[in-house]
């Protein structure tokens, strides 16, 4: 297989981007440029995602004299004349540094949470002869967007399923396996899968995105599997039986597959038959037994409105297995049964289920829940308004403040000058300007220096970082005001 659609270096940016060097003030010798959330859905951020850029395409030597006469044929092709490509500059970074970009990144370590409007990574040239290499890469290097908004959202999930599993049972352990990653077939792309796969394994180890996996292997130090599934049906195994062999199909899931957890699906045909008739029916005492020995079957519902469905379910399986009422008043299923809700859910669908059914008097702990589209597709970079802008600069030997202040939407207007990004004893995050922060209490890390990367993250360690969320996030109010 081909590495992918692009392999040079000098075309991972808007076309725009190759035009610039030359339209800086004469003079220029250094830019400082960073990245930021500046608001967004979410009003903190889970950083996460650079470490697999910087390694992905720019560590070592990355530009060659071939690449360079590429991308020279390219660009003229593509603005149909001959003085745009900056053939001489590239040259120079392949002459002078051996194809390695001479650029310096600064980056909050990754899996930190932190409010938005700070600075999470900076990045500035190192050779005064190439001031524009350390803008022209914003393309690539912005779509960290893309890992951190996931990481940000599985982390809000997590909030808010947690939120309802402590007020209706006594114990949260199993917390970071009831949001199921079903996203894989939903992105737009493997890449996409494996990142945003990795991004939700920060918050939860249950998933079916095993791309995720694989990045997080390959790019972040992880020995093993970050995400955890496990043998289930769907709608082709069941149907492949016809209707009226749906019975025996779920007979023969339960035997091929006799030990540990299974998950099955009800809505092929008609669900409420399947619960009652079928699995609290028929099939009861091969659940009971699994359940003995230490499994569980996993009923999930595919279709109809879902906190309505889920409910239902509930109060079936209750009837046929039975219920316990938990120390804090609210019934569970057995242990060797719980309901799998997939379909449909996002973060307010989500919340209107476990309202519901705690509001009918049911623990949280007896629904497991899996996201597709909305947990690893429907965001965008706007989600999180992430943006790249240059803050400084240096011009005839001069230092210069660059920012840009729009008349008409005050929230773009960006940070001024050298920036550091500094904790307060109480946890607070700030972002100073100016060039007046200290040194000796910025947060960020140099992560990237001439080609090579200068700290490397292992995933445990970001997963620990990322633990918790933030510290004091009302999800409910969140919820609430995002609503309106």
């Amino acid at each position: 297989m081909t590495s992918g659609p692009v392999d040079n270096i000098i075309l991972l940016a808007d076309c725009y981007k190759s035009s610039h060097y030359k339209v800086y003030p004469p003079g220029t010798t250094k830019l400082y440029a960073y990245f930021e959330s500046r608001g967004g859905k979410f009003p903190y951020t889970v950083f996460f995602g650079l470490q697999y850029i910087l390694k992905r395409w720019l560590c070592g030597p990355v530009v060659t004299k071939e690449m360079v006469k590429e991308a020279k044929q390219v660009m003229g092709q593509v603005f149909q004349r001959d003085d745009v490509f900056n053939e001489e500059g590239w040259n120079y970074i392949v002459e002078h540094h051996g194809g390695r970009l001479p650029l310096r990144i600064k980056a909050v370590p990754e899996g930190t949470v932190l409010p938005t409007r700070n600075v999470l990574f900076t990045v500035e040239n190192t050779d005064p002869a190439v001031p524009w290499l350390s803008n022209f890469f914003e393309t690539v290097l912005v779509q960290a967007w893309y890992p951190m908004t996931v990481a940000t959202s599985s982390s809000v999930y997590r909030q808010l399923i947690g939120h309802y599993l402590r007020l209706t049972h006594h114990d949260d352990t199993l917390l970071e396996y009831m949001m199921h990653d079903a996203g894989y077939r939903g992105v737009s792309s493997v890449e996409s899968a494996a990142l945003g796969g990795a991004a939700h394994m920060i918050s939860f180890k249950a998933s079916d995105t095993v791309a995720g996996s694989s990045l997080l292997r390959k790019f972040y130090g992880l020995e093993g599997v970050a995400g955890h599934s496990t043998p289930s049906s769907e709608h082709s195994t069941v149907t492949s039986w016809g209707r009226e062999g749906e019975l025996q199909s779920h007979r023969h899931m339960l035997n091929v597959y006799e030990k540990g957890d299974a998950g099955c699906v009800c809505d092929s045909y008609d669900i409420w038959k399947c619960l009652e008739e079928m699995w609290g029916g028929e099939l009861k005492e091969l659940v009971e037994e699994r359940g003995r020995r230490g499994g569980c079957v996993y009923l999930r519902p595919d279709s109809g409105d879902p906190k309505t469905v889920v409910l239902k379910c509930l109060e079936i399986l209750g009837a046929a297995f039975g219920t316990e009422t938990n120390a804090k008043g609210y019934k569970m299923l057995p242990p060797c049964v719980k309901v799998i809700q997939a379909d449909g859910i996002d973060l307010h669908s989500l919340w209107d289920i476990l309202e519901h059914i705690k509001a009918h008097g049911w623990s949280t702990v007896s629904v497991y829940y899996g996201a597709g589209g909305a947990l690893l597709q429907k965001v965008d970079r706007d989600t999180q308004k992430c943006a790249y802008k240059v803050s400084y600069a240096e011009v005839s030997g001069k230092g210069v403040e660059v920012y840009k202040q729009p008349i008409t939407d005050a929230g773009k207007t960006s940070k001024k000058g050298r920036l550091t990004l500094e904790r307060d004893q109480d946890g607070t995050y700030n972002t100073v300007q100016h060039g007046k922060g200290d040194p000796a209490k910025d947060v960020l890390v140099p992560v990237f220096e001439d080609g090579a990367l200068l700290h490397e993250y292992k995933f445990e360690e970001v997963r620990q970082r990322a633990e918790g969320g933030a510290q004091g996030f009302d999800v409910i109010k969140f919820l609430q005001e995002d609503k309106k």
